[in-house]
């Protein structure tokens, strides 16, 4: 049997500001807040699909600092459906986000940032988005904006 290490499990983001994570992660990017084992420490587990793909720790409650971004992690990408839903549910939240389509014209991408200013990036096979409207192919790096 060979090795693997696996598809991605979860991120955690250790936040100052825990109840406007939870409402980005649920409001804006439609995950739900579920069920998390419990820790000695206050946070939230956000859900897609049924997993805990993005683990929350409240740090406020102790003297560590908020770090200002993701630092040397640049990003996080999900496997997403819905390309034009989720841009016109952005547009609604007055969300800021880049749309692009990957040189080829086989993935599109939304780029947002959350409220700690990490930034996520949804990744849409286009064969699958059926109907959607595909976004302008650029090669710039996503993380220039």
């Amino acid at each position: 049997m060979g090795m693997s290490v696996g598809v991605l499990d979860h991120f955690n983001i250790r936040t100052r500001k825990l109840a406007d994570t939870v409402r980005f992660y649920e409001d804006v990017l439609g995950l739900e807040n579920g069920d998390r084992p419990n820790f000695a420490f206050p946070g939230a587990w956000m859900y897609s699909e049924g997993k805990a793909v993005v683990h929350l720790v409240d740090i406020s409650v102790t003297e560590e600092a908020q770090k200002p971004d993701s630092g040397v992690v640049h990003h996080v990408a999900f496997v997403s459906r819905g390309f034009d839903a989720m841009k016109t549910r952005l547009k609604s939240k007055d969300m800021p986000f880049d749309a692009r389509q990957v040189p080829g014209g086989d993935l599109w991408q939304i780029f947002v940032n959350d409220p700690n200013g990490v930034m996520i990036e949804l990744n849409y096979e286009a064969a699958k988005e059926q109907g959607g409207s595909a976004p302008t192919m650029r090669t710039d790096d996503p993380g220039k904006r």
